[in-house]
């Protein structure tokens, strides 16, 4: 980066945070401290939810998962809207009426203490390992652009959200969402615009998405059940998720329950609920329009450039350069191919334009097994060493390709989003600790300043823990945006059911829906790992739905045996 970037990117950087920090410098109470006095309008519930999660997973993470799978993901917030509706007309009326801190303050008066902690402990693990990861993700970023060992930086930028969420509390995070959702979709949009301005001048946008669809790129919807995401997981799976997400998670719920009264949570959750899938589909498709860029341009080797920075350093060298070679007169030729494509499109000649589409997949596949052998350089290499780039595919282009002054502009949004989403993270499981853990277990708390207090500390221990998740999985190389939502189907799926059986299977007791969350449970893990992991044939998404089957079917059969 040049000057005007960093000038850009620490003044961006401070006008949003110091706006929130500024915003909330009044609130001295607990509810203030959490919930910010539930004085939030409706626009303000929905850009906090949107921003909640629009983490730097989603805007390094989903323009890669469009580069590599194409538009296949946006499926997974099919189910969003309906799960938006449901929400509001069961849940929101009645946390408002109860006016509880946490989502799981209503299973106290419903069931017991059992219950209520048991859910509160799965949202804290959930969360906790999720917000791990959200911190990881704008550290990627960081370490590139200060070539800082990855350990250090995840300390750095955890030390950082850690101090804004501790001094400003939750309505300095609303007040920073709303702001950061304004930068984003500008930014976001001026970005399109560059990279559509790359393309060369006698290519439309048309013909650039019909050979991104050759490439098996445009598979916005798919029919069949064995695919990885499709209509009928994002549809059922995404639905239960989606409700147990924003239903069930205290970092939504927290979100919603600022808002001044029924009607404006309802209405923020509902424009969540409709803008969200277009704001998702045109993410993803900001990473189709890069590998349309990258047909007519030369391919990185490998795109995470601190790993080949270390591999051209190395006894490997060499071997790299070999290979990069090879990927480029590889590149000539794709490049070539996708020219000549073009032409056919504008000549309207289907049959040639299918024909040069098998020899285009065949260079793509080339540059995949190119790529696949520079990671096994890196791992030879350093056995430690990332050898997934999937998360660095939008960042490396954004560094190299985009005009000086945007890329500090738009560095510094990516980064005021994680900072965003990690706060209200740490805000909920601080809430979620001193309201459904350390309370219900009838330890001391004092007066609500010592409270108030307390929460600040537990937030500032989360902090540490969640930068020691960031530590653990930053090796991992996996496509962040999915793996983030593999561990919320870990659990969500169970605390929605315990929430269904309370809010509408009377009938059923405590003791049999304490027992059924933890069989059911257990039962989830096993399935993933055998079914999902182990063996790749059921979708993740699906381990909502039947997290949820499982806690009522077997709530049931231990209430019948009762009797």
């Amino acid at each position: 980066m040049e000057l005007v970037d960093w000038i850009l990117l620490i003044l961006t950087f401070s006008i949003i945070l110091l706006y929130g920090i500024y915003k909330n410098r009044k609130d001295k109470n607990l509810d203030g401290y959490l919930l910010g006095n539930r004085s939030m309008p409706w626009y303000n519930v929905g850009f906090s939810l949107m921003a909640t999660q629009a983490s730097a997973i989603t805007f390094l993470s989903a323009p890669g998962e469009g580069f590599a799978n194409g538009m296949a993901f946006v499926q997974f917030y099919l189910g969003l809207p309906l799960a938006m509706i449901v929400l509001s007309i069961t849940f929101v009326p009645i946390f408002h009426r109860l006016k509880v801190y946490t989502a799981y303050e209503y299973l106290q008066t419903r069931f017991d203490n059992r219950v209520r902690i048991f859910t509160a402990v799965l949202f804290l693990l959930s969360r906790g390992l999720a917000t791990g990861l959200a911190v990881y993700a704008p550290a990627i970023i960081v370490s590139t652009l200060f070539s800082w060992d990855l350990t250090y930086t995840n300390i750095v930028l955890g030390g950082i959200v850690l101090l804004f969420t501790t001094i400003g509390g939750t309505k300095a995070i609303s007040h920073t969402h709303f702001q950061q959702m304004m930068f984003m979709t500008v930014a976001l949009v001026i970005a399109s615009f560059f990279i559509l301005a790359l393309l060369p001048d006698d290519l439309s946008v048309m013909s650039g998405l019909k050979m991104a669809g050759k490439a098996g790129k445009m598979n916005v919807l798919s029919l069949d059940p064995e695919a990885k995401y499709n209509l009928w997981s994002g549809l059922i799976g995404g639905f239960f998720l989606q409700l147990s997400y924003f239903g069930t998670d205290q970092s939504q719920v927290g979100r919603f329950l600022t808002g001044r009264s029924v009607s404006e949570s309802r209405t923020g959750l509902m424009m969540n609920g409709f803008v969200k899938i277009p704001m998702q589909f045109f993410i993803i498709l900001i990473g189709v329009f890069v590998f349309i860029f990258y047909l007519f341009n030369e391919t990185p080797a490998f795109h995470n450039p601190v790993e080949v920075k270390k591999l051209t350093e190395s006894t490997y060298a060499q071997e790299y350069y070999d290979l990069e070679a090879r990927n480029r007169e590889n590149g000539l030729l794709k490049k070539q191919t996708a020219q000549e494509m073009n032409s056919a499109f504008q000549a309207g000649n289907t049959a040639e334009a299918d024909r040069l589409a098998g020899e285009l997949n065949r260079y793509l596949d080339q540059e995949k097994d190119i790529r696949s052998e520079v990671a096994s350089l890196i791992k030879k290499n350093d056995p430690g060493g990332n050898d997934k780039d999937i998360n660095f595919v939008f960042l490396n282009f954004v560094m190299n390709k985009l005009p000086h002054g945007f890329i500090g502009i738009l560095i510094a949004v990516i980064i005021c989003a994680s900072i965003g989403a990690i706060a209200s993270a740490l805000s909920a499981l601080a809430a979620t600790s001193i309201t459904d853990v350390i309370k219900v277990t009838r330890l001391k708390t004092g007066n609500e300043e010592k409270e108030l207090k307390m929460t600040k500390a537990l937030t500032v221990l989360w902090g540490v823990l969640i930068i020691l998740v960031a530590i653990a999985v930053q090796r991992t190389g996996s496509s962040m945006i999915e793996l983030v939502n593999v561990i919320g189907s870990w659990f969500y799926g169970v605390i929605l059911g315990v929430f269904i059986i309370a809010f509408y299977f009377r009938r059923i007791g405590p003791a049999a829906a304490f027992y059924a969350a933890v069989i059911a449970q257990v039962l989830v893990i096993l399935t993933w790992y055998f079914l999902t992991e182990q063996h790749d044939v059921l979708p993740f998404l699906w381990l909502n739905p039947i997290g949820v089957a499982l806690v009522i079917g077997i709530a049931f059969l231990l209430e019948g045996r009762k009797k």
